[in-house]
């Protein structure tokens, strides 16, 4: 059975916030079979949910957009780091999966993702000798990871020197210039950008074989300076094949592409000349999966290209009012350790009667701040009304900082069946 099936044979219990208390000891898979109901069916507020029929649309609008524009497509799993997610994404023809750091690479190992885009530099030695080990089991496992410095070379070159087979880097470029701060890794100049290369491709433990950065964090972005960074990007992909720094790759890999950009992405990427070996052209959004209400909302490329598609927000999360001291106040029972604040706070959407189960749009509402365990609610005259124990959905900001803080989401229907159960492993 595939390490993904398996989790259904996982017990619920204590460690899972929002399930039904009386589910415990039941297995995952026999919660799953029962299709209780959010509301109905014992579970516990504050509860995350996720949309069925929106997380089917949007791994398929990223799958269908990727084919369309000739791009490979590595989704970025630190943003869900749901093993269940990463089949669906690979299903949907997802070349492989895209992580940040050494951890969430065993995740995806345990889990039999084969290809894995490790997006940042592993200088870890522990880390390095553990990759080895798994070269060395698994002959069809191929990991691409970033290099930003010659120093990181040496690193690598030194714990790698037992390696089976050399390990696959990129050169790191990136967003900003020499003096500029804020954005993050990756070589600053085009001359550092050649000497790394250089570094790397003498190195007998490494193999160079192309070139990435994420052009998010480019200063003051926007499509003219984004489409300006991925052409560099571009001529100097050409300019290290032409160099002959890519001679031993068997492919070329040019990456880039959060959840904002894509279309310049595409753009670019279409102008790719040819080079010495087929180029791989990798897209890296992550977001896309679940979409949020708010910052994602706002940036997505299909405001752009509308004709192209779009995404819908899969993100709910259920709280009760638990105290209303004043006319103009409400407390609900979720707080900083349940929703992403990072950058937004959560914004009401509605409001389910505990009298009756009536569902009525929100109206009137903004939550203003966050405790820990608490959202403070701001109402007023005309806002919908709220009464002690009422329930209140809320859509939420930033799909990374959420996911973290549930270790199992519940997947509903649009009537609020549960149909299965997202685990996630932070």
């Amino acid at each position: 059975m595939p390490a993904v099936d398996r989790l259904a044979e996982e017990h619920v219990d204590h460690r899972f916030k929002g399930l039904p208390p009386d589910a415990d000891g039941l297995t995952v898979g026999e919660l799953a079979g029962q299709r209780r109901n959010v509301f109905t069916g014992g579970f516990t507020t504050p509860l995350l949910t996720l949309s069925g029929p929106a997380l089917e649309h949007n791994l398929q609008a990223l799958g269908v957009y990727s084919e369309r524009h000739g791009l490979a497509f590595a989704p970025h799993g630190k943003t869900t780091m749901a093993p269940r997610l990463f089949a669906r994404q690979l299903e949907y023809g997802a070349w492989g999966i895209t992580v940040a750091v050494p951890h969430q690479v065993r995740v995806c190992r345990a889990f039999g993702v084969r290809r894995v885009f490790l997006a940042n530099e592993l200088v870890d030695a522990a880390a390095l000798r553990w990759l080895a080990a798994e070269l060395a089991a698994d002959p069809d496992f191929r990991l691409v990871c970033y290099v930003d410095s010659v120093r990181g070379v040496a690193l690598m070159e030194d714990a790698l020197a037992e390696a089976p087979r050399p390990v696959d880097v990129v050169v790191e470029l990136a967003a900003g210039g020499p003096t500029e701060t804020g954005v993050r890794t990756g070589v600053r100049t085009d001359t550092e950008v050649l000497e790394v290369a250089e570094a790397a491709a003498r190195a007998r433990s490494l193999r160079l074989v192309g070139i990435a950065g994420y052009e998010a964090q480019v200063p003051s972005a926007s499509p003219a300076t984004v489409t300006a960074w991925l052409r560099r990007l571009v001529r100097l992909a050409a300019e290290l094949d032409e160099a002959g720094r890519f001679a031993d790759a068997d492919e070329i890999v040019v990456s880039a592409g959060g959840s904002e950009w894509f279309d310049a992405v595409a753009e670019v990427f279409a102008e790719i000349p040819e080079l010495s070996a087929p180029v791989l052209k990798l897209l890296r959004a992550g977001a896309y999966v679940s979409h949020d209400h708010g910052h994602y909302e706002r940036l997505t490329p299909f405001n752009r290209v509308p004709e192209e598609g779009g995404l819908e927000p899969a993100f709910r999360l259920w709280a009760q009012v638990v105290s209303r001291p004043t006319d103009g106040e409400a407390f609900v029972n979720a707080g900083k350790r349940d929703v992403s604040y990072d950058l937004a706070l959560p914004v009401v959407h509605v409001v389910r009667s505990a009298a009756d189960g009536t569902e009525r749009t929100a109206a009137g509402i903004t939550v203003t701040a966050l405790s820990d365990q608490h959202a403070w609610l701001r109402t007023g005259p005309g806002s919908t009304p709220l009464e002690v124990g009422d329930w209140v959905g809320l859509g939420l900001a930033h799909p990374c900082t959420v996911f973290e803080k549930w270790p199992m989401i519940p997947v509903v229907e649009r009537d609020g069946t549960v149909t299965d159960y997202v685990r996630t492993f932070f």
